[in-house]
């Protein structure tokens, strides 16, 4: 497969596909970072994919006391959906199931005057029982939730902004260990500001394609094309000889360039590390409007 060569690194000639999302930024707060990360941990769980999971979801940042809105400890969460209406849902959920349960934290809008918005606060103030009271702060209102040791507070909404989801990268390697270290390390380099990775350690082993060769009624099933295991079985395999392992990293932003910058540092950073071969999965062009070619990331971030 043609492409360029990046030091040691193969990389071919193609380009990683995504498309259009919605998403919301959650700041948590605690009394600790500790309890802040914990919240955060179970807000983004089964949040890999919206093919299963309805959404996709991860930690974007820890911040500090004094970037937060009630100065405390925080962490910065985004949560993409295909939707408003599944970006708010899913918000609701999980703020309601895994941060108001969640010791001494409070719930903030990470997109403040966004154009559009979802009624947060404003839902899950019933579980207030009419015992809640609302606040106005600097012309945002927030509720407080009375629980059985205080208050949660929280904003009454979060703004939904336009994102970018499905970019990817894959790393490949002549073994299992040299391509996990390889996509270890491109995965800690891709993590930033506007960027979320939702696989566990932003890293997926089972990549998929659209719909299945055996089943109609199947979303999505296995990336034949990318499994070294079938390159002797199947004619189109897109596995080089010398690969014996393949990883996959999926990558959600706020942004196209979000996205493209994030790929560029994932790429340099595997190749640095050990990867040999070095790719991307697309469906034809025929899945999303946005198009990254690794032939453009070739430059140093």
């Amino acid at each position: 497969m043609s492409g360029y060569v990046l030091g040691t690194t193969e990389v071919a000639d193609t380009f990683a596909e995504a498309f259009p999302m919605r998403y919301a930024r959650l700041v948590i707060t605690a009394e600790t970072e500790s309890w802040a990360y914990e919240a955060a941990r179970s807000a983004t769980g089964f949040a890999t994919s919206v093919i299963g999971c309805k959404c996709e979801a991860a930690i974007e940042r820890r911040l500090d006391a004094g970037d937060t809105p009630d100065g405390r400890p925080g962490v910065a969460v985004l949560l993409f959906a295909m939707d408003r209406e599944g970006v708010g849902k899913r918000v609701i959920d999980r703020v309601g199931q895994c941060v108001m349960t969640c010791p001494t934290t409070a719930c903030f809008d990470g997109l403040p005057g966004a154009e559009r918005t979802v009624a947060l606060g404003a839902t899950l103030r019933y579980f207030g029982d009419g015992f809640q009271a609302s606040k106005v702060i600097a012309g945002q209102r927030f509720w407080r939730i009375p629980v059985m040791e205080g208050e949660f507070l929280v904003s009454e909404s979060v703004g939904v902004g336009r994102g970018v989801g499905g970019g990817n990268l894959v790393v490949g390697a002549a073994d299992d260990p040299a391509a996990l270290a390889a996509a270890q390390a491109a995965a800690e380099a891709m993590r930033g500001d506007g960027v979320a990775l939702p696989f566990p350690g932003g890293i997926v082993r089972s990549g998929s394609k659209v719909g299945a060769l055996t089943s109609s009624s199947m979303l999505a099933s296995t990336n034949h094309q990318m499994a070294p295991t079938l390159r002797a079985q199947v004619d189109d395999t897109l596995v080089p000889e010398a690969v014996g392992a393949m990883y996959e990293i999926v990558i959600d932003g706020v942004s196209e360039e979000v996205v493209r910058e994030a790929m560029r540092r994932g790429l340099h950073a595997a190749a640095v590390a050990g990867a040999t071969h070095l790719t991307a999965a697309n469906f034809g062009g025929k899945l999303g409007e946005f198009h990254f070619p690794l032939s453009e990331l070739r430059d140093p971030p």
